[in-house]
Formats: structure tokens, sequence, C-alpha cells
């Protein structure tokens, strides 16, 4: 038996890395590979290594030092040769110099490229993901621009998408695309690397922008030594390792999960997906326990031969066999769609109330304004004035602008009127929230109808853009239909549906008369209203649609 001691091998130039976790205890047994600690510096997580198969005898650190490359870490007995012992029963403050293999595998970092433009002439900058209202990693679908095309400042450059919402990416200045550093389907956050961009200005700070280097090819994982690999990140804004394409193919693994190494083999030999699984440990760390725990999970629900929420999935039928057919894929914002509009539909007892609100008065109203919209340089359509009358109805009915939380034993009434508006795109239905509606005037909201209306069908909202809505109005007023029962957009428990004008004959007491009648359907989660709740919802809207001289009292 002998004893080694195990350093910090190169972690990439890191100064001051932290301690963050200890994986291991004195006493355990480690396999070479298994690691023994995780590290965090300002670029990326890592795990270290065992160098060496035995018991740990001594840990030399602790949850919060900073270490650099060579500094001990702990001392490992291992059945080895006579003559490794003397070494390796050396103190730890010893002057000695570290084992050298964990050192001597690692080959050193390929230095930056020169990004400050030299012969080229120009200044060159990295792009990168601005904010974009969500730490989460969005996708990116769609690439603008190629190597060698000139762009202005502000042209779009790529379309990223996230789970609400696309959005378009604008240059920050004018010049030639040098290097695309993504592509199609890669997942990005907020700082990451987009492209390098060559422009004539003044010299444009891209310190942040540099790459980091902190993963080892991905050759120095399989080459036959004893020595300790390069520790992997795991976290942070660094570029992918060159074998992350590959090891995200087999196992559905993603770069951007807190899990070590021995995990990441676990899960691709399961064929599990690391993103979607929920980590236990320290910070979301994924551990093993938790990659058994979702296969678990997954082929329990296998076994049943039912969804998750217990009905029975629809069986896969081959519609070739009765004809020609075309299959095309659907757009991440579709399927998210859908699968927000089934979760609302089978968590939330729905109950729809149907009137129609007598809008004569209000048409006449409107269409006066014309010239006073054309002067204002906008234009005046029923739908900032229905926004005014929900925003009223929802001051005096407080209920309608609460959610439930703490799985149903509590109730959050919110002290603000942000309304979302349903906008039919061409890449699917977005919800764009008006924000204190109660306090705007019909002019403002009309203003803001139209710009909301215009960004979403240019892809230029963002996730904050959707957030945050008390209540939500759709309009098929333009499409046509006398009426439908829309769900509820969850977490908020109610929904106006509003449908096409129509005249009518309607009794005035002495004789039928035509009148101006538009269609509403309020649905609404009966957890919370209960039909009293709704009717005098209802009756109040009616009544402010049929006199919008009650808006300014």
């Amino acid at each position: 038996m002998s004893k080694q001691q195990v350093t910090v091998p190169d972690i990439g130039g890191a100064e001051g890395a932290e301690v963050i976790e200890l994986l291991v205890a004195v006493g355990d047994e480690v396999a070479v590979d298994q690691g023994l600690i995780v590290l965090e510096s300002d670029k990326a997580s890592m795990e270290i290594p065992s160098t060496h198969a035995g018991t740990v005898v001594e840990l030399l650190v602790a949850v919060g030092e900073q270490l650099a490359e060579g500094a001990p870490l702990a001392v490992i007995e291992v059945a080895g040769a006579p003559e490794e012992a003397a070494t390796a029963e050396k103190a730890p403050d010893s002057p000695a110099e570290p084992p050298a293999p964990a050192a001597q595998a690692i080959p050193a970092a390929a230095p930056e490229p020169d990004r400050g433009g030299g012969a080229a002439g120009g200044t060159e900058q990295a792009v990168t993901v601005p904010d974009i209202g969500t730490d989460d990693a969005v996708e990116l679908i769609e690439i603008y621009v190629a190597v060698g095309d000139t762009v202005a400042e502000g042209d779009s450059l790529v379309a990223l998408e996230s789970d609400k919402a696309s959005m378009e990416v604008p240059s920050p200045a004018a010049g030639e695309v040098i290097e695309l550093l993504v592509k199609t389907g890669d997942s990005v956050r907020q700082g990451d690397n987009l492209l390098v961009l060559r422009g004539a200005g003044a010299a444009v700070a891209a310190s942040s922008a540099a790459p980091a280097s902190a993963s080892p090819p991905a050759s120095a994982e399989t080459a036959p030594t004893a020595a300790a690999p390069a520790p992997r990140p795991v976290t942070g804004a660094s570029a992918p390792a060159p074998g992350a394409a590959n090891e995200a193919a087999a196992g559905g693994d993603r770069s951007g999960v807190y899990a070590g190494p021995a995990v990441r083999k676990l899960a691709r030999e399961f064929g599990v997906p690391l993103d979607k699984v929920s980590g236990s440990g320290p910070r979301g760390r994924v551990l093993k326990e938790d990659v058994q725990h979702f296969v678990q999970k997954a082929l329990g629900a296998k076994s049943q031969g039912a969804s998750a929420v217990g009905i029975a999935v629809i069986p896969e039928i081959d519609f070739g066999k009765f004809g020609a057919v075309e299959v095309t894929e659907r757009s991440k914002l579709d399927k998210l769609t859908a699968a927000n509009m089934q979760r609302s539909w089978l968590n939330v007892p729905h109950v729809t109330q149907f009137d129609e609100a007598d809008i004569t008065a209000l048409e006449e109203f409107r269409g006066g304004l014309k010239d006073e919209a054309a002067r204002r340089n906008t234009r005046l359509t029923p739908m900032p004035f229905i926004i005014k009358a929900c925003a009223v109805a929802l001051l005096e009915n407080p209920k309608f602008r609460s959610s439930l939380a703490a799985g149903g034993e509590q109730l959050v009434y919110k002290n603000y009127v942000h309304i979302g508006m349903a906008v039919d795109t061409p890449a699917g239905l977005v919800v764009p929230v008006i924000r204190d509606a109660d306090k705007k005037s019909v002019w403002e909201l009309a203003r803001e109808v139209l710009e909301l209306a215009e960004r979403a069908r240019d892809r230029k909202l963002s996730p904050a853009d959707m957030q945050g809505g008390c209540f939500t109005i759709s309009s098929l007023g333009n499409i046509g239909g006398t009426g439908f029962t829309p769900i509820v957009n969850a977490p908020e428990v109610g929904i106006l549906g509003v449908s096409r004008a129509t005249i009518k004959p309607v009794w005035d007491g002495e004789d039928f008369a035509p009148r101006n009648m538009l269609p509403l359907a309020l649905s609404y989660d009966h957890r919370v209203i209960n039909g009293g709740d709704g009717g005098r919802f209802m009756t109040r809207l009616v009544s402010l649609l049929g006199d919008i001289r009650q808006l300014v009292m």
C-alpha cells in the first residue's frame, strides 16, 4: 500500500478558482477519473477527477477555498509499487513537486485569435446575445447573414426562439461579417458569442465576447494515459468543447447542465436527456440518483400505457396508406402553445358565459373620430375601447385579477391591471401584455395596440413583453364567427372572447330596432370564479360597452 497526493491539474489558466463542492469524504473508495471536488472560476464550473484508484485518507481542502494549478487536494491510499511509496508519504505542505502526470497529460490551450484588426484594417468585435429577458437557453432558429456579408447598424443577424416568442438580434454596428460562431439549432444564452464583425469605426470593447477555452481537445479524454484528464466545463458562457455536439446527440446531453462526467456517461448509456432531469444536488447539480429516478419514472409511465395525466394516448396512424401526404415540422412556438393550452384545459375547470353588447353608440362615436385619429397618426379600432372597459370591470371585480398559489391554498390578488391581447402571427399565436391599462386613455391604448401587434408580426417581442398579465382578450372580430369558447391562459383565471359584431333587430319596448351587437364569451377558472362573479363581471362589461360615457366616470 502507498499514499498518493492528488493536485489541481491545468484548469485553463484560471486563477483563484473556488471550491464549491466536495464530492467525496475521508474513507470513500474512489476510482480513476472519479470526481473529487468541484471548482468554479469566473468562466466555468469544473469537476476535478482522481488520478488514482484507492481510499481517500485525507482531504486537504474545504468548501470556499481558492485554488490554483498544482494545489494539493487529497491523499489517496493505493496498492502501488514500493518505489512509489516514498513520494506518496510526503506531507501536504512538503516542498516536493506534485505528481507530474496530472499536469503533463493536458495540452496547452491554443492562444486566442487576434481581434485587434491588424493588417486587415478596422476594428473586429464579437457580437453577443443581448438581454433577452431570461437566463434560460433559447434556440437559434435562423441565421440571416453569411461570412463576407456587409451589414448596417440595426440589421438583423439571427433569430432566436424562446418558450414564448421569437426575436431577432440586430447588429450593434456596421461592418463585415468575418466569422460565424454559431449554427442553426444551437442553444444560446445572454452573453454568448454569435459572430465576429469587422468595422472601420472606433475601437469597440470586446473583452466579454472572447470565448473562454477552458475545455481541452476531445482527444485528451480518449488518450491512453494514467494522468488526470482535463477538467470538463459544466456551466458558464464558455464555448462548447469540440466533442460536445456528438455527446449531445448520443444522450441528449447539454454542456449547460450542471453534472459531472460520471453522471453524463450514465445518462448517455440510458439515453436520458440531461436537460430534462431535475438536479437534487447543491446548486441544482444532477446526481446519478436523479438520472435513475428519471428512468424509473419514465418506465413507470410507459408501463401504464397512458399519458402523464392518465388519459389514453391517441394511437399513431400511417395516413400515407390512404393517399398522398406531406409531413412538416411544427414550429417551437406552435408546440409550446399546444402544450400550454392542453395543460390549462386539463387543470382548469372551465366555465364559459355568453352575452352580447350593444355597441351601436360606440361605433357611431368611433366613426366620428376618424379625422382626429388621422391627425394623431393612429387608427382607432374597437379593441382600445374593449380593453378600457375590461380594465374598469377588473378594478370592480378583483377576483378576476387574482391567481391561485400554494397548491390552491392561497389566492394572490394583483394590485395592477395588465391585460394580454392575443395576436395571430405567421409564426403562431402570441399574447403581448398592455401594462396599467386602467391608467391609460383610449388614445394611448390605441397606439399601444397597433405597436404591439406590429412588433408581434415582425417577431420583435421580447419575453418581458408577454409576462405579467392579469386577464386576456382574444378577438376574432376581423375573422368572423358568432362565438367561441376561449381557453383560460393559466395562471390567469379569466379570458374574454370577442367575435364579429352584426346588425340585429332588438326590441326597445315598443318596436324592433336595428342595433349593432357584439358577441362576447367569458371563460373563467371555476375554482376561483363562481357563476355570480362571472355574471357581475359580464353585466358590467356589457353596460360599459353599451354606454362608453361610463368609462370616464
